[in-house]
């Protein structure tokens, strides 16, 4: 067996000289490693005819339902045809007679193969092999490779007529095979059938399952070493910037962004390489390859950008100053690589991880989506996902589709979906602790993998993503004049997994310092400075829709003190937009309305606010 041999094909070539049948599935369309010739990629039906024929096999047949027999020439399949059509006494012509039914079918098989193809059925095909795995020995063994077997049989609860004779006959076929206790002759391999599929879950579990006749083989994705040995043998091919030299950062940073990809996509890169009119990096290549577009927000997040997070993050969200910069040193443990999540495509876990936790209405949505601006560019690149939605047992189907045959199979994920669509982005789930325990299992995998398989069988990736938990654990329980309101709210989330959940691995995958308690909010200066910060919109859309030049606040630290007068400080920075509302939008509204009959009046004005008698009362400038 040659050195170049993959695991599983060593697998494979054990496992022929002990099992009656091979199911191989997983990466079946892939490029393989050449069993015979070092450094050759070639497709699967070559490398199963070299290890077979290594092994002992005199023919290697194969079969699809809509090619026929290949492999073989009609000679030879119709040597094995006619093995198994014996006379039967009934229906044999009297001696001396004979009858013209036509073309002999034989004849008519070669005639077909003249032309390139060489037409079987199924039951064709089974009946050779059934009767080539009941042999004991006197001839030379023969593998029935049955290609493409996920379009073989439909779903395992409604076969038809025809699909449960085939399961018959692959069965009795192996069941009644040839028994050999000889010690001379059990070490010699036998006759058997192999199946190829994309999924071991399209075929009938009947088939193989408590069946010590069948092995099922994975085949996977190419290891790690194995992509390398694809890229250096194309590194002449490739048209990039630097050269892929063995042990260099450019190649090493290759290699490991191609985790999850196929042989295929190494040589698609390559063809794409020659075709993009720019020389382009690796990492720039694998981006235009993978999302369609050459640089990542990843890369074009630099060191004077993150100077500014900690001013650009405050300016949206108020009184959170020590959760602010929680995530500037998270962001900046990443930027310098120290985690291993920045510029670095070793990470396959998630960009970053944050649980925020905090009583109601602080600021954890609103710092989540200002994190996706900061990073994404666009606010929109917050997805959120409500998990008092996801509070029952079976709800992972909707994060990640139901499975084959299930309401909703066609529609996939909502979670794998959203990424598929928007690889560059935050994942917010709101209110952890509402979903049931079951859905954690899933959070698990993705901060463990940075991967998650949806219902279709279809791997996503997270390691483009941040994600971020919002929590309200411990909110009614946290005494809000603590002397430590952050190490109080910790304690609570470590109880909440540790105790309750009895799911500790979670939050060390979290990690607790991960964990970013928010302060109540307590001081209306807090308050002041949300409301304030709520007003830009507001002048904004004044100007876009009436030409207003301004909304001046004439005593502004008492206007806004008017207006947060009727916040529940229970609520948080919660109240703020409906009291804004209340005491200024509404008023405001009424003072625009009466002056639509002159919109001259309004535009290139400003509008003054004035408090008087209690109330808010506005004036043109």
């Amino acid at each position: 067996m040659s050195s170049n041999a993959t695991a599983w094909q060593e697998e494979f070539r054990r496992e022929c000289g002990i099992r009656r049948g091979l199911i191989l599935h997983g990466n079946t369309g892939d490029l393989t490693a050449s069993p015979e010739v070092p450094g050759q990629w070639v497709v699967l039906p070559e490398a199963l005819t070299s290890l077979l024929k290594q092994r002992g096999y005199e023919h290697v047949v194969f079969w699809n339902r809509v090619k026929g027999i290949s492999g073989i020439d009609a000679k030879t399949w119709n040597r094995l045809q006619s093995t198994v059509t014996q006379p039967v006494a009934s229906s044999a012509p009297p001696k001396g007679e004979s009858y013209d039914m036509g073309d002999d079918p034989q004849e008519a098989a070669s005639q077909t193969l003249d032309t390139g193809t060489l037409m079987a059925t199924a039951d064709d095909l089974l009946a050779v092999a059934e009767h080539c795995l009941r042999q004991q020995g006197t001839e030379k063994p023969v593998a029935f490779i049955l290609d493409w077997t996920q379009y073989l049989f439909g779903s395992a609860n409604s076969l038809s007529e025809n699909e449960r004779g085939w399961l018959l006959r692959i069965g009795q076929a192996t069941r009644d095979a040839s028994m050999i206790a000889n010690a001379t002759t059990i070490a010699q391999p036998q006759s058997m059938l192999v199946l190829l599929c994309g999924g071991l879950n399209v075929l009938p579990p009947s088939l193989y399952l408590n069946n010590p006749l069948f092995k099922e083989i994975s085949i996977p994705l190419p290891p790690r070493q194995d992509r390398e040995k694809a890229i250096l043998g194309l590194k002449e091919v490739f048209r990039l910037q630097s050269s892929l030299i063995q042990g260099g950062r450019d190649l090493t940073d290759f290699v490991d962004g191609l985790e999850g990809h196929s042989i295929r996509d190494i040589h698609n890169l390559a063809r794409l390489s020659r075709q993009e009119p720019e020389v382009s990096t690796p990492v720039s290549l694998l981006n235009l390859y993978r999302h369609g577009r050459k640089h990542s927000p990843w890369e074009e997040l630099d060191h004077k950008k993150l100077q500014t997070i900690s001013e650009t993050l405050a300016w949206r969200v108020k009184g959170q100053n020590q959760a602010i910069e929680t995530v500037r040193r998270i962001l900046v443990r990443a930027f310098t690589g120290l985690s291993g999540l920045q510029h670095s495509y070793r990470q396959r876990t998630p960009k970053g991880v944050l649980f925020f936790v905090g009583p109601t209405g602080v600021g954890k949505t609103e710092l989540a989506k200002s994190i996706a601006e900061f990073l994404f560019g666009d606010e929109e690149a917050c997805l959120r996902f409500d998990m008092s939605e996801f509070n029952h047992e079976h709800a992972d189907q909707r994060l990640v589709g139901a499975p084959p045959g299930y309401v909703g199979y066609e529609a996939g994920g909502q979670l794998t979906n959203a990424v598929k669509q928007r690889p560059f982005s935050l994942l917010l789930f709101d209110e952890i602790e509402k979903a049931h325990p079951r859905i954690l299992d899933k959070f698990l995998q993705i901060l463990e993998d940075g991967r998650l398989t949806d219902g279709k069988g279809e791997t996503v990736m997270f390691s483009d993503t941040v994600i971020v938990f919002t929590s309200n654990i411990g909110a009614a329980e946290v005494n809000p004049e603590s002397t430590d309101v952050a190490y109080d709210f910790i304690q609570k989330v470590r109880q909440h997994f540790v105790q309750e959940l009895k799911r500790p691995e979670l939050l060390g995958r979290i990690g607790e310092a991960n964990i970013i308690p928010f302060n109540f909010m307590l001081d209306d200066t807090f308050l002041i400075e949300i409301a304030r910060a709520k007003l830009e919109p507001l002048r904004k859309g004044l100007k876009e829709k009436w030409g207003v030049s301004g909304l001046k606040l004439v005593k502004e630290a008492e206007v806004l003190s008017l207006i947060i007068k009727e916040v529940d400080r229970g609520t948080g920075g919660r109240g703020v937009p409906n009291a804004l509302t209340n005491e200024l939008i509404d008023p405001l509204a009424d003072f625009i309305f009466e002056n639509m009959g002159t919109p001259e009046n309004l535009r290139g004005k400003a509008i003054e606010v004035h408090i008087a008698g209690g109330k808010l009362i506005f004036e043109l400038e």
